[in-house]
């Protein structure tokens, strides 16, 4: 009897082993899913450039409280970048730039309510963007480079993108979906 009562204990523990327990799946899925985001996004200058796409879709619609709102947090985001944790390529083109993203990202946000303005200095901010992203050339994302012959008179707007639809940050609603793709990145 002993023994009979010990086989079935040993069954029982040894099916309940066995069986899948879906909400361990979910954690370690959830878990795995992170470590990839994480993994993804490793590149110091991933903040910068994914809060730079955040500023791009706001005056793409026609939103200057949440380009504001996206130029300090830019300002915050190249603050927090050390130089030293870049690699030499990286580096170098951060730091020719890093003044004048904090510049442009705090002109941008102190600019609310002036939508053209914020536009000039995302001009500018564009080409810096762009200098720094192809530095990465690893961030793990998939960017364009657009332009917008229309804007500043018929003079163009370029503007990193991260999807392949335009979104014209520069005339936003009137004509969101003039420009095309100059350049893939990454």
């Amino acid at each position: 009897m002993k023994n009979f009562l010990l086989s079935i204990a040993i069954a029982t523990i040894f099916l309940s082993a066995c069986t899948s327990n879906p909400n361990q799946k979910t954690v370690q899925d959830t878990a795995l899913a992170k470590k990839s985001a994480v993994h993804a996004s490793s590149s110091p200058i991933n903040e910068v450039i994914n809060t730079y796409l955040q500023l791009k879709n706001a005056l793409a619609t026609d939103n200057d409280q949440a380009a504001a709102a996206a130029g300090q947090t830019l300002k915050t985001a190249v603050e927090k970048i050390t130089p030293s944790a870049l690699n030499p390529a990286q580096s170098k083109i951060f730091n020719e730039i890093a003044d004048d993203l904090k510049e442009h990202g705090e002109h941008i946000g102190a600019n609310a309510g002036n939508i053209k303005h914020q536009r000039e200095h995302f001009e500018m901010l564009s080409q810096e963007i762009y200098e720094l992203a192809k530095a990465d050339g690893k961030s793990g994302q998939k960017l364009y480079y657009d332009h917008c012959p229309m804007y500043n008179n018929k003079k163009g707007g370029n503007w990193i993108s991260e999807t392949k639809e335009i979104k014209n940050p520069y005339l936003g609603k009137e004509m969101v979906s003039c420009g095309s793709i100059k350049e893939e990145l990454n």
